[in-house]
C-alpha cells in the first residue's frame, strides 16, 4: 500500500505526476490525478521535483561555519598548499569544538537539499585519529537524515608525516569508507611512494580512493595518468576519484582530450568545485570523452577561503557560469554534475526519481531544470525517505 502520495509534482520532463512512496522508497509514478489508496497526501503544487543533491566533496572537520569569523590569511607567495595547511592548524586551535562546527555545516547542506555527502577528514601524524573519531559520531547522529561517506585524508602528507600509513590503515578499520591522498609529487615529492600507500591500504580493505590533486600543468597531468594506471592495474575502475585536478584546466585542447580518454578508460571520476581563482577541469570536454565529472562545495568558510554556502544547486550554477554553459542542454549537464554524476562517483544505490529509488528528493520553484540552475530558487522542501527534513532553508524540527 502507498503510504504517502506526493501529488502534482513537476518532473524533469515537464509532466505533472503523482509519486507514491512506501517504506522510504518510490513505489509508483503516475499522471497527476490518478486514483490512489494512500494513507496521506502531500501536495507539491506544481513545483519541480528533483533527486536530492550529492555533496561530493566537503570537509566537515575544518569548517568554521556557525563559529566566530576568522579572517582569511593570504599565502606569502601565491597559492601554497604547505602554507595553507599551516594556517589551518593555527586556526583550528582557536575554533569552536569540532562536533559543533560539523553539525552546523551538515545542517546547512541538508537545508539546501543535499542528502548524500562525501567528507574528507584529516587522518595523519598531526592529528592522529581524533578528528575521524569525532566525525564518525556525527555521522551516526545524523544517519537517518543524510548518508555520509568519509575519506581518511592525509592533509599533512603521507611520507612527510611519520606514522600516517599506519593511521590510514587503522582509519579504514574504524569506519572510513575511502583512502585519500594529497599532491603526491609536490607535497610528498614521491609519486610512486605516495600512491603505494594510498592504493595499498585501499586494496587491502577493498575500499575506494579519492585523492586531492592541486598541481597545475604537466605535473598535475602526469600524476593523473599515474593514478589512472594504478586504478587499472588493481581493477579498481569505478572506485577512484581525483578531486580538483587543476592541471586538467590548463592543458591545450589536444592534450586535454587525450588525457580525458585515458581517465574515462580507467573509470576514474573527476571532482570540481570550479574555484574562482584557479584553472579547473574542462567539464564539457571531459564529459564528451566519457569522463564522470561530479562536484562538491569543498571548503566552506575555513582556512582555505571564506566562501561557501553548502548549496549544490548554486554550485551547478557556478560550474555552468564558469564553463560558459548557456543552452538548455549545457545547463542540464551542470545539474547532472551535482546529482546523477555525483551519485555515480559515490556508488550510490537507489538514487533518482524512479520506481524503486529512495524517496530522497527536493522541490524547487522552477518550471524545469535549466531554469533551476540559473535562478537557484531558495524556497525548497527537502524530503528524506518521503519525510520532510528541511523547508525554506531551515531544518524541520
Amino acid at each position: 500500500m502507498t503510504e504517502i502520495l506526493f501529488t502534482n509534482a513537476r518532473l524533469a520532463d515537464g509532466s505533472l505526476s503523482d509519486i507514491g512512496v512506501a517504506a522510504g522508497r518510490i513505489v509508483s509514478i503516475a499522471p497527476a490525478g490518478a486514483a490512489s489508496d494512500a494513507a496521506r497526501r502531500t501536495d507539491i503544487a506544481g513545483a519541480l521535483l528533483v533527486p536530492a543533491f550529492v555533496e561530493g566533496h566537503i570537509h566537515l572537520d575544518t569548517s568554521f561555519y556557525g563559529d566566530k569569523w576568522i579572517a582569511h590569511k593570504p599565502c606569502t607567495n601565491g597559492f601554497d598548499v604547505h602554507e595553507r595547511v599551516a594556517f589551518q592548524a593555527e586556526n583550528m586551535a582557536q575554533a569552536a569544538p569540532m562536533a559543533e562546527r560539523a553539525r552546523n555545516q551538515l545542517e546547512l547542506c541538508v537545508a539546501n537539499g543535499s542528502l548524500q555527502m562525501r567528507s574528507h577528514v584529516m587522518v595523519d601524524g598531526s592529528v592522529g585519529l581524533k578528528s575521524l573519531e569525532t566525525i564518525l559520531k556525527i555521522r551516526e547522529e545524523y544517519r537517518d537524515i543524510i548518508d555520509i561517506q568519509l575519506v581518511a585524508f592525509p592533509q599533512s602528507g603521507i611520507l612527510k608525516s611519520p606514522g600516517t600509513p599506519e593511521l590510514l590503515d587503522e582509519a579504514v578499520a574504524m569506519g572510513a569508507d575511502l583512502v585519500g591522498g594529497l599532491d603526491p609529487a609536490s607535497f610528498d615529492r614521491d609519486v610512486q611512494g605516495h600512491l603505494d600507500v594510498v592504493f595499498g591500504v585501499a586494496n587491502k580493505h577493498g575500499v575506494g580512493v579519492d585523492i586531492h590533486l592541486h598541481d597545475f600543468g604537466t605535473l598535475g597531468a602526469f600524476t593523473v595518468e599515474e593514478i589512472c594506471a594504478r586504478t587499472v592495474a588493481l581493477g579498481m575502475q569505478g572506485k577512484v576519484a581525483i578531486s580538483h585536478a587543476y592541471g586538467l584546466g590548463n592543458l591545450d585542447l589536444d592534450a586535454a582530450r587525450r588525457i580525458g580518454a585515458k581517465i574515462a578508460a580507467a573509470g576514474v571520476s573527476i571532482m570540481t568545485n570550479a574555484p574562482g581563482d584557479h584553472a579547473f577541469p574542462p567539464v564539457a570536454l571531459l564529459r564528451g570523452e566519457g569522463v564522470n565529472v561530479f562536484a562538491g562545495s569543498d571548503n566552506i568558510r575555513d582556512s582555505w577561503w571564506p566562501y561557501g554556502d553548502g548549496d549544490m544547486l548554486g554550485r551547478a550554477m557556478m560550474i555552468g557560469y564558469r564553463s560558459g554553459f548557456y543552452t538548455d542542454e549545457e545547463l542540464s549537464a551542470a545539474f547532472d554534475v551535482v546529482t546523477a554524476a555525483g551519485a555515480k562517483a559515490l556508488g550510490l544505490e537507489g538514487y533518482g526519481i524512479a520506481v524503486g529509488a529512495k524517496a530522497d528528493f527536493v522541490t524547487l520553484a522552477a518550471a524545469h531544470v535549466p531554469e533551476a540552475v540559473v535562478a537557484v530558487p531558495k524556497g525548497r522542501r527537502v524530503f528524506r525517505a518521503g519525510q520532510l527534513v528541511a523547508e525554506n532553508g531551515a531544518m524541520a524540527r
